[in-house]
């Protein structure tokens, strides 16, 4: 029986050390990359991404890093994070619309290093 294919949303989230260029897209790309590959997803499934960045990032917009990787025509929209009080600083966040066959519950989420506990629950560490 074949699988549905419908467009889901999947998101992640990164910290970067220091608020430069090459950091911000290293760390964009590795996150690309992770989502992609924790959910089967060929570039051409990639329909929008969405960053979001905590105000200390402002070096280098993140959806440059679409460019590097080949997505050149996937839209892309840069945004700053809300200034909340505490929050974990220097994150980049995404939310990748795709199409794939995976169920809500299927979709892996990719939380990279410190920001896993800001969703425990997606990143498969709760307890």
């Amino acid at each position: 029986m074949r699988k549905e294919v419908r467009l889901r949303g999947i998101r992640g989230a990164v910290q970067v050390e220091e608020n430069n260029k090459n950091e911000i897209l290293n760390k964009t790309t590795e996150l690309l990359q992770e989502i992609i590959f924790a959910n089967n997803l060929e570039k051409q499934d990639v329909v929008a991404v969405f960053f979001t960045v905590t105000g200390e990032i402002n070096k280098e917009f993140p959806a440059y890093a679409l460019r590097q990787m080949g997505l050149n025509y996937v839209p892309a929209l840069c945004a700053k994070e809300i200034d909340v009080p505490g929050a974990m600083e220097r994150v980049i966040r995404v939310l990748v619309l795709a199409y794939t066959d995976l169920k809500p519950e299927e979709i892996r989420h990719q939380y990279l290093g410190q920001t896993k506990i800001l969703r425990p629950d997606l990143s498969g560490e709760q307890k």
